[in-house]
């Protein structure tokens, strides 16, 4: 079992920038992927980004690329995404997840993850 807690949501101006940080207690957290998804009112769970085990290996989906950074410190068990040059359209729960398959374009898709947390409210005002 592995319990992940998001947290650094919050409210920004277009422009700004945030870290989120993920903790995760349990099993061995360098045995995962991690994946960032996020969700806004009204549509589907959406893929942000993602990280190897090791950190070595990053996607991102294309909205994002260039200003959010997915990173990890497995000694401290916690992944982060740091958000730059947000856009009101970055608003949306971000959740991040746990993937124990191999490192790959699959860590894409939802499906992939077996631990997802709770959520964290990213809102960027125009």
């Amino acid at each position: 079992q592995v319990q992940l807690v998001e947290s650094g949501g919050g409210l920004v101006q277009a422009g700004g920038s945030l870290t989120l940080s993920c903790a995760a207690s349990g099993r061995t957290f360098s045995s995962y992927g991690m994946g960032w998804f996020r969700q806004a009112v009204g549509k589907e769970r959406e893929f942000v980004a993602a990280i190897s085990r090791g950190g070595s290996t990053t996607y991102y989906t294309d909205s994002v690329k260039g200003r959010f950074t997915a990173s990890r410190d497995n000694a401290k068990s916690t992944v982060y995404l740091q958000m730059n040059s947000l856009k009101p359209e970055d608003t949306a729960v971000y959740y991040c997840a746990a993937y124990p398959g191999i490192t790959g374009r699959g860590m894409q898709s939802p499906q992939g993850y077996n631990y997802w947390g709770q959520g964290t409210q990213v809102t960027v005002s125009s």
